[in-house]
């Protein structure tokens, strides 16, 4: 869930204080400040199933995932933003801005869609996350029917793009050479009835 804290314009500077003491995930926007903590059940197991899969997957290999507690420095803002999940193969890189530690080389970064970010995550969202150079690749996860949209960077740095309808599918993640199945990130998620006979876009 996102709600702007106050009517108040903040600084940034104001914000990075805030943000510092806060116990509660804060974003800044053109001098709002929006608290985005808070999730449903199904968003919760989501981005669990996420970090546990992915660290599994990936074993073996100097890989790391990120929860939505890491702060993932965006140029475009010169700031940072709070990913649900963000992960990368090699050595995690980090800079202080404001007084805490932001993570600046994340190649995978995924969001988990709800009502109230969805437009954001598909539109503003992704541009700026397009200005972190090492940024590669995509996945924007329903949480109300099996449905992720996979969106990875090519080497001429046009985008391609792909959705997966069902829990038979899996995700091949080219930022972490593993494969990740459907029903994985789903796991323990309920669907209501309605929602899964819902057509497939």
């Amino acid at each position: 869930m996102v709600a702007k804290i106050d009517a108040k314009r903040y600084t940034l500077e104001e914000y990075l204080e805030l943000d510092r003491n806060s116990e509660e995930r804060l974003e800044y926007w053109y001098g709002e400040i929006f608290n985005m903590s808070g999730a449903s059940a199904a968003h919760d197991r989501i981005l669990t199933n996420f970090i546990f899969h992915l660290r599994l997957n990936s074993r073996g290999r100097d890989c790391e995932v990120f929860s939505s507690d890491m702060r993932v420095k965006v140029p475009l803002l010169l700031t940072y933003r709070y990913p649900d999940v963000s992960a990368l193969c090699g050595e995690a890189q980090f800079e202080e801005v404001g007084g805490v530690d932001v993570l600046t080389n994340p190649a995978l970064i995924i969001e988990v869609l709800s009502n109230s970010t969805e437009a954001y995550d598909r539109g503003d969202k992704f541009t700026h996350y397009k200005s972190i150079p090492s940024f590669n690749e995509y996945l924007l996860v329903a949480q109300h029917r099996p449905h992720v949209t996979h969106l990875v960077k090519r080497e001429d740095g046009l985008w391609t793009y792909d959705e997966l309808n069902d829990l038979e599918s899996s995700l091949k993640l080219a930022a972490l050479d593993c494969v990740l199945a459907m029903s994985d990130v789903y796991q323990n998620v309920s669907f209501s009835s309605e929602t899964s006979s819902e057509p497939q876009s």
